[in-house]
């Protein structure tokens, strides 16, 4: 499989690039720093310097032979801009069309109630919490999530995790729309794998449900 990631000198990005280097998918990775990108992956992908709030710099890091792409940028509640994973998203989505590729797998937020979810005391302090002390990426998440339901030509999933940590990947965990809390958690090498199976997967076509242990 051909894919390109957004966001692998992350946590979670970081697990996606190792893993599907392991698969022995074709990997290319759009980066603003590659220096950050973790050792010894720097000659098993194409590594591209650029933003992915710049269309032009998307648009390359995609090719008529790429089958998919995997978002996992994060944000910073001190650094990062306004609607950063949504901007991005839209430079995605456009340059996807333009190219022709049609899955996205992305990662987004337990903060983010759907009407699928099943709602508790536990979820509803994750949201209060989020809206609250992790504005930036709470409301950046729940816009990002509104573009793409506005988007459904685009084959695209989403997963949801809580308290994300390092972690072995195990291929063990719960994905769907159960009861979840603060403290719900999967490993980002976890979460990693599950976007992975996404791929090829349409079970959660067009859904996000909340992946946890």
């Amino acid at each position: 499989m051909n894919v390109t990631i957004f966001g692998a000198t992350g946590g979670v990005g970081s697990e996606c690039l190792r893993q599907c280097i392991d698969r022995g998918f074709t990997v290319t990775v759009l980066a603003r720093t590659p220096d950050k990108l973790p050792q010894g992956m720097h000659n098993k992908a194409t590594i591209i310097k650029g933003d992915g709030l710049a269309y032009e710099d998307v648009a390359s890091a995609l090719n008529e032979n790429t089958d998919a792409v995997l978002f996992a940028v994060g944000v910073d509640e001190k650094t990062s801009p306004e609607n950063l994973c949504t901007n991005v998203t839209r430079n995605i989505l456009a340059a996807m069309r333009e190219k022709g590729v049609k899955r996205l797998v992305w990662c987004g937020g337990g903060s983010n109630l759907l009407p699928e979810d099943t709602v508790g005391f536990g979820a509803r302090f994750v949201r209060w919490y989020a809206e609250h002390f992790l504005r930036l990426r709470h409301f950046d998440k729940e816009n990002q999530l509104a573009l793409l339901n506005k988007n459904t030509d685009i084959d695209w999933v989403g997963v949801r995790p809580l308290q994300m940590k390092a972690g072995p990947q195990t291929g063990v965990y719960r994905v769907g729309f159960d009861k979840f809390s603060g403290l719900s958690s999967i490993s980002f090498a976890d979460c990693a794998h599950c976007m992975i199976e996404q791929l090829a997967d349409d079970t959660w076509l067009h859904k996000a449900p909340i992946i946890q242990y």
